[in-house]
């Protein structure tokens, strides 16, 4: 069965997706952050079920990235483009997240394969960017009196995110070094 109690709660994340973005879009920003809120409690829940329940599945192992990738990228696009975080940092992030599916591609036509692992610094600028959006709605929704981090913070996950892009380019050009020299009298 592939509707597993762990994989509804992470299908309910990516549905509110467009909630959240709706809520931003129409300056509702404290029905955004409790939407946001509560798909954040989806995400704790929806692993540690799979575990705890042994009901880990194929479906859920690609559906639980894809559903954090478009909460993040949904609810930071539109607090970029409502202004309430500054536009260049969508654009790192859409330039990072582009230059590393185009490699990845590039990569898979090249070699007929792909074995994708996040790297550390990856990992950390998703985290940091999944604190930045976190903290940027509790600050605006509850009025935290956090605006002055806001800005440091931005600046900060920019340059985890670009330091990200540019590790993944490195890692991967290694490796398509390293298979087109292994390869060069076979073509």
């Amino acid at each position: 069965m592939i509707w597993t109690l762990p994989n509804l709660l992470t299908a309910i994340r990516l549905i509110l997706a467009p909630f959240v973005a709706w809520r931003l879009a129409v300056y509702d920003v404290d029905g955004a952050f409790w939407l946001f809120a509560f798909a954040a409690l989806t995400d704790l829940l929806d692993g540690n079920l799979a575990r705890l329940l042994n009901q880990r599945s194929v479906l859920g192992a690609w559906l639980d990235p894809i559903a954090d990738k478009v909460m993040l990228l949904t609810t930071l696009s539109m607090l970029c483009l409502t202004e309430l975080l500054p536009l260049w940092l969508l654009w790192v992030v859409l330039v990072r997240d582009g230059v590393i599916l185009a490699g990845a591609e590039a990569y898979r036509r090249l070699t007929g394969g792909l074995d994708v692992r996040p790297t550390l610094s990856g990992k950390l600028a998703t985290a940091l960017e999944f604190l930045l959006v976190s903290f940027t709605l509790a600050d605006l929704a509850l009025d935290l009196g956090m605006d002055a981090a806001i800005l440091p913070a931005t600046q900060v996950t920019a340059a985890a995110v670009a330091f990200s892009g540019l590790r993944y380019v490195w890692l991967w050009g290694g490796k398509t070094r390293a298979y087109l020299r292994k390869n060069a009298g076979r073509h």
